[in-house]
C-alpha cells in the first residue's frame, strides 16, 4: 500500500506524518467572530507548531429544524472566508451541499468538504472532483468503512485523487453514534489520509427534538484513542463559549481549553509517529 499524500496550501496531510488541525466554529456567526477565533486557533496551533486549516461552514443545510440558524448563506459567507484566507493566511476548507456549488465555492477556498449525509451523491462527488481541488469525504452514518472504497472510485473515476477520509461516527440506534476505531485502519488501508472528526463523533443528532445535541467530554477521550490509532489529522469544532454557540454547541470544545488539549495529543501523535 502507498501511503498518499494531499497537499492543502502549505499543509502536507498523510496518515504518516505529524497529526494537523482542521478546526473552527460550526458555522460563520459572524464576520468578526469567525476572523477573531480563525486568529486565536492559528495563533495556539503556531505556538505549537501544528498545521492548521480553518473550517467553518456558510450554510448548515441538514439543520434539525427549520427555524435553527443556518448561517449567512454562500455569497456572503465565501466573502467572509475569503478574508479569513487573505488576513491569516491560513488555508480554510468549506462544505457544500449540490453540485450548482462546487466551481463557485472552489474559486475562494482550498480544500472542499462533503457532508456525511451526502457521502455518497454521485453527482456531487464528481462536482468536486472536477474542480480540481481536494476534497475531504466525510464517511456516512450508514456506512461501513470498507464501503469508503467505492466513495474514492467514483471520485478517481472522476480525475481527482486528492482525497481525505473523515470518521465522524456511526448511527447507533437513535439520537445516538458510536465509533468503531477500527474504521481508522480499514479506511487507512487505501493509503488515503484519514481524518478524525472528534468532536462530531459525540453529537447525539437530534437530541434536542427541535436541534442536536451532545457529549463534549467525551472529545478528548476520543481523540486520543484515534491519535493513538494514528491519523493524518484531527477535525474540531472550536468555540469561545459553546454555550452560545449559533449550532453545535453541546459538542464544541471550548477554546480556552484547546491549547492543553493540543499539547496532550501532539504527545501521542510523537510516539505513535
Amino acid at each position: 500500500m502507498r501511503i498518499k499524500r494531499v497537499k492543502i496550501g502549505n499543509v502536507i496531510l498523510a496518515n504518516d506524518k505529524p497529526f494537523a488541525v482542521i478546526a473552527g466554529p460550526c458555522v460563520i456567526e459572524s464576520e468578526k467572530h469567525a476572523l477573531t477565533l480563525a486568529s486565536s486557533l492559528k495563533k495556539i496551533t503556531s505556538e505549537l507548531k501544528i498545521f492548521f486549516i480553518f473550517k467553518t461552514s456558510y450554510d448548515k443545510a441538514n439543520r434539525s429544524s427549520f427555524s435553527s440558524f443556518r448561517g449567512p448563506g454562500m455569497e456572503e459567507g465565501l466573502k467572509i472566508l475569503g478574508r479569513i484566507k487573505e488576513q491569516l493566511k491560513v488555508p480554510v476548507i468549506t462544505d457544500i451541499h449540490n453540485e450548482n456549488q462546487a466551481h463557485i465555492v472552489a474559486g475562494v477556498v482550498d480544500f472542499l468538504q462533503i457532508p456525511a449525509f451526502l457521502s455518497r451523491q454521485t453527482d456531487l462527488i464528481k462536482a468536486c472532483a472536477l474542480t480540481g481541488k481536494p476534497i475531504n469525504i466525510k464517511k456516512g452514518q450508514f456506512l461501513a468503512p470498507e464501503d469508503m472504497a467505492n466513495v474514492i472510485k467514483k471520485a478517481e473515476s472522476f480525475g481527482n485523487s486528492n482525497l481525505t477520509l473523515t470518521e465522524r461516527g456511526v448511527s447507533f440506534g437513535y439520537h445516538n453514534l458510536v465509533v468503531d476505531f477500527r474504521g481508522l485502519e480499514i479506511m487507512k488501508k487505501t493509503g488515503y489520509p484519514v481524518v478524525f472528526d472528534a468532536t462530531h463523533s459525540v453529537q447525539l443528532p437530534g437530541g434536542r427534538g427541535i436541534c442536536s445535541s451532545g457529549n463534549r467530554e467525551f472529545v478528548f477521550p476520543l481523540a486520543k484513542a484515534a491519535v493513538a490509532v494514528g491519523v493524518a489529522a484531527l477535525f474540531l469544532e472550536v468555540h469561545d463559549n459553546p454555550n452560545k454557540a449559533l449550532s453545535d454547541g453541546a459538542n464544541s470544545l471550548e477554546l480556552k481549553n484547546f491549547k492543553q488539549f493540543l499539547k496532550h495529543i501532539k504527545a501521542i501523535d510523537k510516539i505513535v509517529k
